[in-house]
């Protein structure tokens, strides 16, 4: 069998290509002890004339990082030797704003583990096969034993940077590497991996426009975080307008709010007698003063200031001690499932049987119209329930029970930026902070005739959906 070897069209220092192509167009390759193997099931796709085929270690070498010694910790101040770290290696370079840093010491025990500005990483643990090159400023620095280096490179840097970030390289690294519990890739695999190689002109053209396009990506991906923005920007301008009674025009027809105040207390002492609901022994009424104002906000003359246990028959929170996760049965739902005005019943990672769900609604009774607020880790999050579907919740989540007052207008309320400003402000934990039920039912909330209620909600309504179509055009 006859084979042609390719003409040279670049220099490979101390190394040479093992691959040739047969008379019969099949791609073989041949290794440096004069063995021919057939590699045709390996190829992806043809590439041009004049360009080939070859392993990485045919153009480069691959060598591995180093953990910090046993015992050994990160410097408390800046020094001369930066360890690069996997969470540092963004956007195909270094992010140096949150870079650690090593001793003397340290770095002589590990100096051996650098790398160069002329050199690239990948990822090899957890993360796997993300690729960048090296500031010139931290050439020579230390590298994680979760990345290695691809050093002494043949071609050019840049174009090879490119190439090991194409779809089908990542899947070779995928594909090589050892699925346990932290997924690794060997340093051999990724010698092994196949890559395309055009002539060194045209690599040169070749992240030449590489740039000019990801210079223009950037720039859209900038726009659209600014976009992004300012939606936001508009839902919170939104919910300060409604908060301070300017979103909607006020009508003098409507029922004043210190009738509906005055209804619900009529309407929480009947069910009080009924016994369906406990007398709150330290509920008070609130009475416009001479500015009538809170969170420095003047409101309209129909409407009046409320405290959340005023407005509400009753305020409570998800299990404390929770059931473990029975794999199936009934969702146990957290503040993780509450976002977006929504209760996402689609990412349930916990689940409780029929029984026990019994015993964990008694504490919370939920019904359509409660209003759902997380009050630990991320707080401020609300929705409203909408139907019957059963499901219990953790501590992490509080049930409202508003009493005559639109459950979505107090869903959007506690939003505004006064209110979720309050709750942080109140708010009390180290590690993970959390608001008590106690502290929650004194929140002051603002409210408006019932009818200017459902009138600030389907504003609110029409505008966000408005700007949750530009939002999702923009993923």
């Amino acid at each position: 069998m006859e084979f042609h070897a390719w003409a040279p069209l670049f220099y490979f220092p101390r190394r040479y290509l093992n691959l040739t192509t047969c008379v019969n167009n099949l791609h073989y390759e041949k290794f440096q002890d004069g063995t021919v193997k057939c590699i045709e099931d390996e190829i992806p796709f043809e590439v041009p004339e004049g360009w080939c085929w070859a392993r990485v270690r045919d153009i480069a070498m691959v060598k591995g990082g180093k953990r910090l010694p046993k015992g050994a910790s990160f410097s408390e101040e800046i020094t001369t030797h930066a360890y690069i770290r996997v969470t540092d290696m963004k956007n195909h370079s270094v992010n140096i704003s949150n870079l650690r840093y090593i001793s003397d010491e340290i770095f002589s025990a590990i100096k051996n583990y650098t790398i160069a500005k002329d050199d690239l990483y990948v990822t090899i643990a957890g993360t796997i096969g993300v690729v960048g090159e090296i500031p010139d400023k931290l050439d020579g620095m230390n590298l994680t034993e979760n990345a290695v280096k691809i050093t002494n490179i043949a071609i050019n840097k840049s174009f090879l940077c490119i190439i090991l970030q194409t779809d089908f390289v990542q899947q070779q690294f995928q594909d090589k590497t050892h699925q346990v519990a932290m997924p690794k890739l060997a340093l051999e695999r990724i010698l092994s991996t196949l890559i395309p190689i055009c002539p060194y002109v045209q690599q040169l053209q070749i992240v030449d426009r590489f740039q000019i396009c990801d210079n223009f990506l950037s720039t859209i991906d900038t726009e659209k975080e600014e976009l992004q923005k300012i939606v936001s920007l508009s839902k919170y301008k939104i919910l300060d307008l409604a908060i301070r009674g300017k979103l909607v025009p006020q009508d003098p027809n409507d029922e004043p709010a210190s009738v509906i105040l005055e209804r619900i207390r009529t309407e929480k002492e009947e069910l009080i007698k009924q016994g369906k609901i406990k007398r709150d022994k330290k509920e008070s009424v609130i009475f416009k003063g001479d500015d009538n104002s809170y969170y420095g906000i003047h409101l309209p003359d129909s409407w009046n200031w409320a405290s959340l246990r005023e407005i509400a028959l009753s305020i409570s929170d998800g299990s404390h001690n929770p059931p473990p996760n029975n794999g199936s049965g009934i969702p146990l739902l957290s503040a993780a499932n509450i976002n977006d005005n929504s209760i996402l019943m689609n990412e349930i990672s916990r689940w409780i049987t029929n029984e026990e769900w019994k015993i964990e609604n008694q504490r919370t009774n939920i019904e359509v119209g409660d209003v759902l607020l997380t009050i630990v880790g991320s707080i401020g999050r609300s929705a409203v329930v909408q139907n019957n579907n059963h499901f219990a919740l953790q501590r992490s989540v509080a049930v409202i029970k508003p009493c005559l007052i639109n459950p979505l207008y107090l869903m959007h309320i506690v939003q505004s930026p006064q209110i979720q400003k309050w709750l942080t402000d109140n708010s009390k934990g180290t590690a993970q902070k959390g608001i008590y039920l106690n502290a929650l039912s004194l929140m002051i909330i603002p409210i408006p005739p019932l009818a200017e209620q459902a009138r600030i909600v389907e504003l609110i309504h029409i505008a966000y959906k408005q700007l949750d179509l530009i939002s999702n055009a923009l993923l």
